[in-house]
């Protein structure tokens, strides 16, 4: 089954990436490897989830945000792409999580974006990771994502 495919069967609606607030783009293509600027958890233009992990927010819902985050990583390689069957694989995933002081849980909920691109892209989607914890991080978000794809 292709990512395409899959993205349907699981449901998910890419939204139309947001434009940056700042002087960057979303992504920057070297060679054969996409750069995707970090992603927050917004959904309809609102964050999904405000502050930090481990005080304001559970471990669960740290999760839920990682997953949006990624769904717009995936959005931003869609509008770029045209296609997430473009993609070849997964290489890097650099996340950031806004931490509560002794919150230690960083990979429990940055696995929230991994699991999804396994689940779109199989093995493909297998990843080297890096979770770091952040005492703050832009307009309050609990958590930030960026990615590294190889196209075909």
């Amino acid at each position: 089954m292709s990512a395409e495919e899959r993205v349907k069967e699981l449901g998910i609606i890419l939204p139309i990436p947001a434009k940056p607030v700042a002087e960057y783009v979303p992504v920057k293509q070297v060679g054969k490897l996409l750069y995707i600027s970090g992603q927050d958890c917004k959904k309809d233009g609102k964050l999904l989830y405000e502050g930090k992990v481990g005080k304001e927010l559970t471990v669960e819902q740290g999760q839920e945000a990682a997953r949006q985050c990624m769904i717009n990583a995936l959005a931003v390689l869609k509008q770029y792409l045209g296609n997430l069957d473009e993609i070849k694989q997964v290489v890097k995933v650099l996340g950031f999580v806004n931490s509560a002081d002794g919150f230690v849980l960083q990979p429990a909920v940055i696995n929230g974006g991994s699991k999804l691109l396994v689940e779109v892209f199989g093995e493909d989607g297998r990843h080297s990771r890096s979770a770091i914890s952040s005492n703050e991080l832009p307009f309050n978000t609990p958590v930030e994502i960026e990615l590294i794809v190889e196209i075909k």
